[in-house]
């Protein structure tokens, strides 16, 4: 199955002529008219982002197809994504969020720990969130610290310190 990569959201309509506010996830938010229609995950929609210009921390988009405001409204909140192998490869130190779901956690022993399965972002930088075996899912920041090493080809991320995830861990007096 191909990976999907979540790259934009579409907020709430704007103006009476069917424009939407869309928060993009790419470096560049005008990346999104380079990719070719958008499609909602399930595959079942797609939608072509016909004319974008930038305002505040979004853009205000129109979308072909889409032309009232009553079309628009019914599009809030709806994510797009394009398929892995659209988007450029990562730099240096940096990981597509979709090439990391579902790789393996484990302590800098290669003690398996559980499973990554999302990042997140709340805005004071990213989560990364684990599903061990057993048990409730862990959320631990994804920094360089905690987590000193991506290896995508080998299908682990390695966590530091584990044993210190749930208040385990030394004193703080």
């Amino acid at each position: 199955m191909t990976k999907l990569v979540c790259i934009a959201r579409i907020g709430a309509a704007h103006g009476v002529r069917g424009a939407v506010k869309l928060w993009t996830f790419t470096e560049d938010p005008f990346a999104v008219l380079d990719y070719g229609p958008l499609s909602t995950r399930d595959g079942a929609r797609q939608f072509e982002v016909g004319h974008a210009r930038q305002a505040k921390d979004y853009l205000v988009a129109t979308l072909k197809g889409v032309t009232t405001r009553d079309d628009a409204e019914k599009l809030n909140g709806l994510e797009l994504y394009v398929p892995r192998e659209k988007l450029p490869p990562a730099g240096e130190g940096e990981y597509y969020h979709a090439d990391l779901i579902g790789l393996a956690a484990v302590a800098p022993d290669g003690a398996p720990i559980g499973r990554v399965v999302a990042i997140h972002n709340f805005g004071a930088g990213d989560v990364i969130e684990i599903a061990p075996p057993r048990g409730a899912t862990l959320l631990l920041p994804f920094t360089d610290a905690v987590v000193p090493t991506v290896d995508v080809a080998g299908g682990r991320v390695v966590i530091e310190r584990p044993g210190e995830i749930g208040g385990e861990g030394p004193d703080q007096d």
